[in-house]
């Protein structure tokens, strides 16, 4: 009986995805646990597997379109078995046990999903322009890197263990394609613009604005609706409050100043979000109401033991907040490092959806931008947010009494955004205060 593949329960509450994309297609051999499409769920994409040894029959879905857990997505046939019109699907090789629990194992930590088995790809060469047969044994990551430079994993010749196709092969072989393509002066194929999904409906109707002039409808991709449907959830559920003060960090400016460059030679950003991060952690210890969320139904206040601060990121798709965990055990050269690598693979659409989760608060900067202040919305279920603005130098009175100067400082704005059903204005003067003193004393801050 051919097998109908539905879109997976992804776990988290989430209930839909966008097909980004197709990697099979009809007619095409797989296997138990293969990767077969590529799903963009709340921020992140997640490789979908084959649930099934057998053969694609049927697709149903298209890039671009948004689908529901319970979806049909493929209809595969699966092995040994024959329809009117269908061939009978050939048996698979045999599984080299070590590259099939190492596959297993990788796939098993990286997606959370079934077992998966990966063909046995020893045995005699396979030069990079003999095609293979079949699924290649490729990690995740490789697999998207493949995909973005439009290499094919079959003609590539793995130097990995068991023939295992690596990311430097689909480097080396990109390479190569490159050259020769250059060589040979083809022009490169144009990818064929996908289908978009259609416009979510709002309860409330717009008006015809064709009346006034000439509009132009830019589909709502996955991650601005998904940011649209988080934000309007966060505004209708938390009551927000804001508070901001301003914090002289010209000694934190000057210490930043001569250990960035060391910082950078091990592969990290000493930014001013790493000096926040260390002393928001010391400032939730002293007031752990910030580090919680608030469960209605039970009436209760959830206090968070750990500390795993979302970062939030600009990126081309849209604003996504990674998550840095366990920031209270890391030193700053840990952070600078991780915060850096992580923002990087989040720009770039290779961030695991996992790294989306957990968060307990979350630091939005917008100070390279610009601007005197904003007000920043609580990252729900967290309680509370912390917005850094643009520091800039201006005129400070210091000293008291006969002793007053005015000096010239760098003033950073510091704004607190809080769900004011669990805390309270005085609470987060309180909060931001010991931010604020922290980061004007960086001594104090590295020694918490």
């Amino acid at each position: 009986m051919p097998n109908e593949f539905r879109l997976p329960d992804l776990g988290e509450g989430i209930h839909e995805g966008e097909i980004v994309e197709i990697l099979v297609s009809v007619g095409d051999r797989v296997i138990d646990g293969q990767p077969v499409m590529l799903v963009e769920t709340d921020k992140a994409t997640t490789e979908i597997p084959a649930p099934v040894n057998g053969t694609v029959q049927e697709i149903r879905v298209n890039p671009g379109e948004m689908v529901k857990v319970g979806d049909v997505l493929m209809v595969f046939l699966e092995e040994g078995e024959n329809l009117e019109g269908s061939r009978v699907t050939p048996p698979l090789k045999e599984f080299d046990s070590s590259i099939k629990s190492r596959a297993r194992a990788e796939l098993l930590e990286s997606q959370g999903f079934r077992e998966a088995a990966v063909l046995d790809v020893g045995g005699k060469d396979q030069g990079p322009s003999a095609e293979r047969e079949g699924p290649v044994a490729a990690a995740p990551s490789t697999r998207r890197l493949a995909r973005e430079l439009g290499v094919d994993l079959r003609m590539v010749k793995g130097t990995g263990p068991g023939g295992r196709v690596t990311s430097e092969d689909v480097l080396e072989f990109s390479e190569e394609k490159k050259k020769k393509l250059e060589a040979a002066e083809i022009p490169p194929v144009e990818k064929e613009e996908e289908p978009r999904p259609p416009l979510p409906r709002e309860a409330v109707a717009l008006p015809d604005l064709n009346r006034w002039g000439v509009v132009e409808r830019i589909p709502l991709r996955s991650v601005r609706r998904a940011t649209a449907r988080h934000m309007a959830t966060a505004w209708s559920q938390v009551p927000h409050v804001t508070h901001q003060d301003v914090a002289d960090i010209t000694e934190l400016e000057a210490f930043r100043e001569r250990h960035r460059d060391r910082i950078a030679k091990r592969g990290g950003s000493l930014s001013l979000t790493i000096f926040t991060l260390k002393a928001l952690v010391a400032a939730l210890k002293e007031y752990p109401r910030f580090n919680a969320s608030l469960d209605i139904e039970a009436e209760e206040i959830i206090l968070k033991k750990y500390y795993h601060i979302g970062i939030a990121v600009d990126t081309d798709r849209g604003l996504i907040v990674p998550v840095i965990r366990d920031v209270d055990r890391k030193s700053m050269t840990d952070l600078a490092v991780e915060v850096r690598s992580l923002a990087q693979r989040t720009r770039e659409g290779k961030a695991e959806r996992e790294e989306m989760l957990g968060g307990t608060i979350t630091i939005t900067n917008i100070g390279v931008l610009g601007g005197t202040g904003f007000t920043p919305i609580v990252n729900f279920p967290e309680v509370a947010i912390v917005g850094l603005g643009q520091a800039k130098w201006q005129p400070v009175v210091k000293g008291e009494g006969e002793n007053k100067v005015i000096a010239s400082r760098l003033m950073l704005p510091v704004i607190l955004g809080f769900d004011h059903r669990v805390l309270d204005g005085a609470d987060a003067a309180r909060f931001v205060n010991r931010i604020v003193e922290l980061l004007q004393n960086p001594e104090e801050l590295l020694l918490q």
